[in-house]
């Protein structure tokens, strides 16, 4: 009698669509980043990755009812990771790109800004262009939209590729580079915490290369695609997905 009534009891959670006592708790593995602040950064003081696109991944996933995990990597293995079903779905500070469509599928757009100018604080020129800065070398992230567009423009001696944005300010800060670009809130945030003191964002530069990000899933998982989506819509009517880009500055 009383395995009849906890298969009763199992059927009837499924019917009504509440777990039942027992049943696993679904688990969304997600990809991001430990140095893309505001979007995504390593919390030093509890150890764990937060940020405005961490924030809005968790609310996501209480609206389709998973378990959210973040899986830490550098920027450019996140596609990788996600291909490779290491990951389901990356959140992430990761422009929408026709290339990338290609290889994984992007949610809609969540947020939109261009890259950032970042000089020496002694370079004190007003620039609006790069062409100040022909035969220099410059800097830019590797695996971001910057980096081609630059190495076509036939501008630079050299577009040099690093691992962060954060050592792109460190290496101008130190003066061993002229210019770099990157992500402009994640390069704004960065200088307001006054670890990068050499180094200033040029406020007159015309971003060249403008775009949106969004969250991104495997080609193909199309029914996870469509639940990620209806959250996001539903997220940004109710106001929270603005609350959030207040709270991390970016509103």
């Amino acid at each position: 009698m009383k395995r009849f009534v906890t298969a009763g009891l199992a059927l009837l959670a499924m019917a009504l669509n509440v777990p039942s006592s027992g049943a696993q708790e679904k688990v969304l593995k997600v990809g991001s980043t430990p140095t893309g602040v505001p979007f995504t950064f390593l919390d030093t003081k509890t150890n764990t990755i937060t940020g405005a696109l961490v924030d809005l991944v968790n609310e996501v996933g209480k609206e389709i009812g998973y378990k959210v995990e973040i899986e830490t990597m550098q920027f450019s293995a996140l596609i990788a990771a996600l291909t490779a079903n290491k990951v389901d779905l990356i959140s992430a500070a990761m422009y929408i790109t026709p290339a990338r469509s290609e290889v994984v599928t992007f949610s809609t757009p969540i947020y939109s800004y261009g890259e950032a100018l970042l000089v020496p604080t002694t370079d004190t020129r007003e620039h609006v262009t790069l062409d100040a800065f022909k035969g220099e070398a410059i800097g830019a992230q590797v695996g971001t939209v910057y980096v081609e567009p630059l190495q076509k423009t036939g501008l630079f001696t050299e577009v040099k590729v690093y691992k962060t944005i954060q050592d792109i300010l460190a290496d101008i800060n130190n003066g061993r580079l002229k210019a770099g670009v990157a992500d402009y809130p994640i390069a704004a945030y960065n200088l307001t915490q006054g670890l990068f003191p050499n180094v200033r964002l040029v406020k007159s530069y015309k971003t060249t290369i403008p775009g949106s990000i969004g969250m991104s899933v495997r080609k193909g998982d199309d029914a996870l695609l469509a639940r990620v989506n209806a959250a996001l819509d539903k997220l940004s009517k109710d106001g929270t997905t603005k609350k959030i880009l207040v709270k991390w500055g970016l509103e």
